[in-house]
């Protein structure tokens, strides 16, 4: 039996051990002593991870009716994973400051993508959206979603103040939002289109635009959309599936009815992995633009809000990273971060809240879980960008000047 000086001083030891909620605080504020970000870091692997599990169990009815591989999608979904494992690493050696340097030149280069897409593109059900690269697929308007952040954030640091004080400024870069509008268009692409928008919208009110600028932009674009939705049949057939999907079941409707099934029999904790029925050739694009719906279904409301926490947790902790840079002086970096928050939080969005019925589909993939070659690379260079920076804001807290690197 224990002393009383050896009871004492383990009820204070024991007093002293962090509880479950302390530990998440801690891990969640990560020291200056590391020299990366561990939690965007964990957040990305456990997002890529469930995105291969899933994407795997959803595309095997598919592929095998295309291939008669029922691992096809999933064998290709692995590669793309190697070359965005490999991107990540290629990213981080290169400074943030070469991207505020070379931002005039991937404008203008994705803008030529998007320009030679229309002339040699791959045609798939009416559009023109990918370039074949071997046995690989490019879609440019992945890549022009890097670059508009890239040159948005340039625009930004070079030109708070004007955006701030006048009309001008706060039009430049709205201007360049039409050009690629204009070419999305042509392809067609209207839900690349939304993202642009919604980035150019928050990343203009986060650098301080006035409000009635910022409002008045926000009924424009709305009018915009409104338009656009009318001279096309197709996208006023998927808004008024949207708004009563059971009207035509097996037409318009078919895709939304399809998942709203899907997320029915989920439940609370779903069918188990692997045992969605809707996969089954029932829900088309399973493995892309519906695979939330099969998450639904297998692993039920505890599956969809173990997604979006971790969407959640990754867009939240680059708006964090992108206060932090601004504070410290790295206004380029900040405003980067802001824009792929954004970025990534609109997509998932859609993407989510079209699969749910709460939103027309958009033919958008969710970030780091979707199948999608082009879409899961460029993720991937988009995270490697903030774990570059949040390095860069390290080292500059610890009086440490980067190797390779500086502040824009």
């Amino acid at each position: 039996m224990a002393r009383p000086e050896q009871q004492l001083e383990l009820g204070i030891q024991g007093s002293l051990e962090p509880t479950l909620w302390q530990r998440l605080h801690n891990w969640w504020q990560a020291g200056e002593a590391q020299l990366y970000d561990r939690v965007i870091l964990w957040l990305m692997l456990a997002l890529v991870a469930l995105g291969f599990v899933m994407v795997t169990s959803s595309s095997f009815p598919v592929a095998e009716r295309l291939t008669d591989n029922p691992f096809h999608f999933a064998l290709r979904h692995g590669m793309y994973l190697l070359l965005g494992f490999a991107c990540l690493a290629v990213i981080l050696q290169i400074p943030v400051q070469w991207w505020f340097k070379t931002s005039a030149l991937l404008l203008l280069g994705g803008m030529l993508m998007l320009t030679v897409v229309l002339v040699i593109g791959h045609e798939v059900n009416g559009a023109k959206r990918w370039i074949r690269v071997g046995p690989l697929t490019l879609q440019t308007a992945e890549l022009a979603k890097l670059f508009f952040v890239t040159y948005m954030a340039s625009y930004l640091t070079r030109r708070m103040d004007q955006v701030q004080e006048n009309l001008r400024g706060f039009i430049k870069p709205l201007l360049v939002l039409m050009v690629f509008a204009g070419l999305l268009l042509l392809q067609p692409d209207f839900g690349s289109l939304m993202v642009m928008a919604s980035i150019a919208v928050g990343m203009l009110f986060l650098a301080g635009a006035r409000l009635w600028q910022f409002f008045a932009i926000v009924i424009g674009m709305a009018l915009l959309i409104t338009l656009l939705i009318i001279v096309e049949p197709y996208r006023m057939r998927r808004v008024t599936s949207f708004l009563d999907p059971w009207e035509d079941p097996f037409g318009s409707g078919y895709q939304l009815t399809q998942s709203l099934m899907a997320f029915g029999r989920g439940d609370w904790f779903g069918q188990g992995l692997g045992n969605s029925i809707q996969k089954l050739q029932y829900l088309p694009e399973a493995h892309t633009d519906f695979i939330m719906a099969v998450v639904g279904e297998e692993l039920g409301f505890i599956g969809i809000s173990l997604v979006l926490l971790l969407v959640f947790g990754l867009v939240f902790r680059a708006m964090q990273l992108g206060r932090k840079a601004l504070r410290q002086g790295f206004q380029f970096g900040g405003f980067m971060a802001y824009g792929i928050g954004i970025w990534f939080a609109f997509q998932a969005m859609v993407n989510i809240g079209g699969a749910a019925g709460m939103l027309p589909t958009k033919g958008l993939t969710l970030p780091l879980i979707s199948y999608g070659g082009t879409s899961l690379l460029v993720s991937f260079v988009a995270v490697g960008v903030l774990l570059r920076l949040d390095y860069e804001v390290r080292l500059s807290q610890l009086k440490v000047t980067p190797r390779m690197g500086g502040r824009g």
